[in-house]
């Protein structure tokens, strides 16, 4: 069965600005190790999905600069690749209208490959997921469209797309952020979200883009064209959690899965990584969230305290430091008296001596002044920095020195 994976990485993100003011969301550094974007392409790589195309828009030359050093895009054979798609303006000077109509500028990419089946993912959510559970779903169920669906309270289900759906698991309506979700049947207390993530036959697809919608301007897949093909198509949702992941281990959230969307999410997400059972364990072989092969040495202590943290390579950390419950990415100084606490330090940044950091988001190639303190007085620091409401001080991206 031939599947074509569409990943649609043009969002501008933001919400996650300043993370986002010199590159799309899915380019943003995640996890000491990670870009946001390699989440969903370890996704489809380890559920054996080679052939995808990833569609940016937005501020997008670091995305492609990152793919184009670390995900490999020639495979053993034709058929296994990794293509960066910019707006192509086949349809007029037009950029990106939407979701689906991002798809539909490159249906002709579609066609080409002639898939059975094109699986149409985001690219700026935290999780884990194997796709071919998904697909095996959907073919069991003889679907025209399958749509991921998370679990989630019926609380919390107010800030989703709502999935309702019949107790065969086919979708009878779909609600934008209801104000009444619709439960699951048999389960009052719990909802279906749509994750954003679709399985369509491709005859459904290019019927639905290129005659049903084609009209349309403006195009998503939640707003526009899911709540009106119900009836239509055999539209089906997959139960996320009901995934077997390998690997996964019994502490883990079942069906771990974030919208990184904004700088308080962003930050506890990382924070879920660690302690002794985090939410999300990275630490698993059997399914890898791949991403640049570091040529930086190991990790160098010189005789600082590191508590409940991840370091990445090349990082060096003196004496008398003390860094506790932090994600730092590579490549990270940290000198002699200096205290990190709750937070994320991305790569290539200096701490100097004595400077103490609480509760920062530090982004890439920057360097605090020795003593200097981050993090301690809201008003000396909505001087120099961005605060975000939920508290956390926002350094932007600094300047690389190289």
């Amino acid at each position: 069965m031939r599947i074509l994976g569409i990943i649609m990485a043009g969002g501008k993100g933001e919400r996650l600005y300043p993370l986002t003011k010199d590159r799309s969301k899915p380019s943003v550094p995640f996890g000491g190790n990670y870009r946001i974007v390699d989440f969903v392409l370890s996704n489809f790589v380890n559920s054996g999905i080679f052939s995808s195309y990833v569609l940016v828009q937005y501020l997008s030359q670091s995305l492609i600069e990152y793919l184009r050093t670390t995900w490999r895009s020639e495979g053993i054979i034709p058929d296994h690749f990794l293509t960066c798609v910019p707006p192509q303006m086949r349809l007029g000077e037009i950029w990106y209208r939407g979701t689906a109509d991002s798809v539909r500028q490159n249906i002709n990419l579609v066609k080409d490959f002639n898939p059975d089946l094109v699986a149409i993912f985001g690219a700026d959510h935290i999780y884990r997921m194997d796709v071919r559970q998904m697909i095996d779903f959907h073919l069991k169920n003889k679907a025209d469209v399958t749509v991921a669906a998370n679990s989630v309270s019926i609380k919390e289900a107010s800030a989703f797309g709502v999935l309702g759906v019949d107790k065969d698991s086919r979708i009878v309506q779909f609600d934008e952020k209801p104000a009444k979700p619709q439960p699951i049947p048999g389960n009052p207390k719990m909802a279906y979200a749509s994750m954003g993530n679709y399985i369509f036959n491709t005859d459904v697809l290019l019927q639905v883009l290129q005659k049903r919608f084609c009209d349309v301007p403006a195009l998503d897949f939640g707003k526009h064209i899911l709540p009106k093909i119900l009836t239509d198509h055999r539209t089906f949702a997959y139960n996320f959690q009901s995934q077997t992941l390998p690997g996964a281990k019994p502490y883990e959230e079942p069906g771990y899965w974030r919208d990184v969307g904004t700088i308080e999410s962003f930050w506890q997400t990382n924070m879920d990584l660690l302690g002794p059972k985090p939410k999300l364990d990275l630490n698993n072989p059997q399914w890898p969230v791949n991403t640049t092969a570091s040529r930086l040495p190991p990790v160098k202590n010189l005789g600082g305290t590191v508590i409940d943290s991840m370091l990445g390579n090349g990082c060096i950390i003196y004496p008398k430091t003390k860094i506790k419950h932090s994600v730092l990415s590579s490549g990270v100084i940290v000198h002699e008296g200096a205290e990190i606490e709750d937070c994320v330090i991305m790569d290539s940044c200096e701490i100097k001596a004595g400077a103490k950091l609480k509760k920062v988001i530090m982004d890439r190639f920057n360097t605090t002044a020795p003593r200097q303190t981050i993090g301690h007085d809201p008003e000396a620091d909505a001087q120099k920095y961005y605060i975000d409401p939920s508290g956390i001080v926002v350094i932007p991206r600094g300047k690389s020195k190289f």
